[in-house]
């Protein structure tokens, strides 16, 4: 599968707050992140029948999100995309997505630090 071949939609910027870290005060104090999704896809079909059913439904993908990541307490940020990238992956429209989570201040001097992963649908 050739990502640049296909659509995409993404979501920007989703600022969420979660348990992130390996610091003991980071195990008890959520913190933010800022989560950006592309999710790659064909989406000739929607287009030619402007119709939700055909596409991705982003406003329920958002959802999902939201609920995994302030529900979550993971130590990496590495682990935290991953899941939702597992979440995008669930939706059968969806052939492969990029996560990047960023979490501002995670370092001194640094305004964020942040994890970018891409993952394709196993169809096997």
């Amino acid at each position: 599968m050739d990502r640049e071949k296909l659509d995409k939609i993404s979501i920007t910027d989703l600022l969420l707050r979660c348990v992130i870290g390996l610091n003991d005060w980071e195990r008890t104090q959520k913190q933010d992140v800022l989560i950006n999704i592309t999710l790659y896809a064909d989406l000739s079909r929607p287009c030619k029948s402007d119709r939700i059913k055909d596409s991705i439904d982003y406003k329920e993908i958002k959802k999902q999100v939201i609920t995994i990541v302030e529900s979550s307490s993971f130590y990496l940020v590495e682990r935290l995309a991953d899941s939702i990238a597992q979440i995008c992956l669930t939706h059968p429209v969806v052939k492969a997505v990029t996560i990047r989570v960023d979490k501002p201040g995670a370092l001194r001097y640094a305004k964020s630090v942040s994890v970018e992963i891409f993952r394709m649908r196993n169809d096997d």
